[in-house]
């Protein structure tokens, strides 16, 4: 829970489009199609291809320091397209 309010707004600031996708649902789909294990679970897609991916860790999510991390990373792809 505290996870995506930290990365919406630093997300935000860079003007990339980004989608949240709910898939507190076990049955979503989702769970296999990319083999999420534990949420939060960032993927980068480019082009439909999934380019870059943080996994949260169990029981502690992802720190400020790994949204941040994921945020430049997201810039970097960003400019390479």
């Amino acid at each position: 829970m505290r996870f995506y309010p930290a990365f919406k707004a630093a997300a935000e600031k860079t003007g990339i489009e980004w989608r949240p996708m709910d898939i507190s649902d076990e049955g979503n789909p989702l769970w296999n199609v990319f083999s999420i294990e534990v949420v939060p679970t960032i993927i980068i897609f480019n082009d439909g291809k999934a380019v870059f991916r943080r996994d949260g860790v169990l029981g502690r999510g992802l720190s400020g320091k790994a949204i941040e991390e994921t945020v430049e990373q997201m810039k970097l792809l960003s400019t390479t397209t």
